[in-house]
């Protein structure tokens, strides 16, 4: 009988990636995720720029499996200004991306930041480093660097008590250096200044969690049509982190979250990119529960842990390691594949910075060899939970 496997991906930057083709050759890698990263947010990808990153990929010998991401412009966020243009050409990127033959796309519908950490080098125990999220440093970026207006209110007294003690510690590069890892962004994007960010921040003063669930809603239902059409699947990510930060609410962060958007959009495109270290940076998330809730709604799997301490923090772990189950997760995800007959792609989502790599510029999360291990691991606790099947 078929075992059905996870198709095995890695992410790629393009061209200024670190990590050439050939490397992720290497790793055993078949198919590659990517994006177009100098195309401005919201505006079309054309054919010919599909085409063209798509034919370096298949140069190679690998397959473009999904695109990631689509960046989700924020007017569209915000239900504001010239969204409905914005949506429309959102839908002729999808078209487009159909089109040249890549089936699945990744997006999320986070405000204003993609991804928000506060250290991009924390120091494991082996010596390796790892991506981290700190609540003191992030109140100390909030109110003593970006200055945002009542930011006192999201902070409970004891991490405002901590913040300002810390504060009085650091020096001027010290807070230079966090506030560019807070704002760090998407590799080979555009960086923002605090001056930017507190004019998006203003966006969405007036927009709650119920406003913003809404908005997501909306867009859903007009590019799954399309999607739909198309044979395209739609893989919205998770927020990261899973709760709200810098004042701005939070609705792709829990299995209600989901549950919310799935039932409203029933259309068999509107799915869902299962991360497992997003959504297990909370604690409140039952991630092999949420494999099953979600079942056949799962169009693509990041693979990753971390490891939570009592305040809320957290540090990427080994892929195998910190608080997630991983074998559980991953034998719920082996068990979808083989009802539904059929693979659905994963990539080992970041890694540490290790080995060789720790002497060489790396995009944060993503060299080669921390996430050539964790690859190596998955492979093989899926042919161990695969062979008990």
């Amino acid at each position: 009988m078929k075992m059905f496997k996870m198709e095995q991906t890695w992410r790629w930057y393009g061209n200024e990636d670190p990590v050439s083709l050939q490397d992720i050759k290497q790793a055993g890698a078949t198919g590659i995720v990517t994006a177009l990263h100098h195309i401005p947010h919201g505006e079309i990808w054309t054919v010919d720029e599909i085409n063209k990153r798509k034919a370096e990929v298949e140069k190679e010998g690998f397959t473009w499996s999904v695109v990631e991401s689509i960046t989700v412009h924020e007017s569209i966020k915000t239900r504001t200004g010239d969204y409905k243009n914005y949506i429309e050409k959102y839908k002729t990127s999808i078209r487009n991306v159909a089109a040249c033959g890549i089936p699945v796309i990744t997006y999320n519908f986070m405000p204003v930041n993609d991804w928000t950490r506060t250290s991009l080098n924390y120091k494991m125990h082996d010596g390796s480093l790892a991506l981290y999220f700190n609540w003191i440093d992030l109140a100390i970026f909030d109110i003593y660097i970006l200055k945002r207006k009542n930011a006192d209110n999201s902070y409970s007294k004891d991490i405002l008590q901590k913040a300002e003690d810390r504060f009085k510690t650091y020096s001027e590069e010290q807070l230079e250096a966090l506030a560019g890892v807070v704002m760090f962004g998407i590799p080979g994007e555009k960086k923002i200044s605090t001056t930017e960010m507190l004019q998006k921040l203003e966006w969405y003063k007036d927009i709650d969690a119920a406003a913003l669930r809404e908005n997501l809603c909306f867009f859903q239902n007009e590019i799954s049509a399309v999607a739909e059409e198309c044979g395209v699947k739609l893989a919205i990510h998770p927020d990261d982190p899973p709760f709200p930060i810098l004042g701005l609410p939070r609705v792709v962060s829990t299995q209600s979250d989901y549950e919310y958007f799935l039932n409203k959009i029933d259309n068999p495109a509107n799915g869902v990119c299962f991360c497992t270290g997003s959504l297990g940076a909370s604690g409140n998330n039952d991630l092999p529960v949420m494999v099953k809730a979600f079942g056949e709604k799962i169009n693509f799997i990041h693979l990753r842990n971390v490891k939570r301490d009592v305040e809320g923090n957290f540090y990427e772990a080994d892929h195998l390691g910190g608080d997630n189950d991983m074998y559980a997760i991953v034998k719920e995800l082996l068990l979808i594949q083989q009802r539904l007959k059929k693979s659905i792609p994963f990539r080992p989502d970041h890694g540490h910075q290790m080995l060789d790599d720790l002497k060489k510029v790396t995009n944060p999360g993503y060299s080669a060899i921390g996430r050539l291990r964790g690859l190596a691991e998955i492979r093989g606790l899926e042919m161990g939970i695969l062979g008990g099947l």
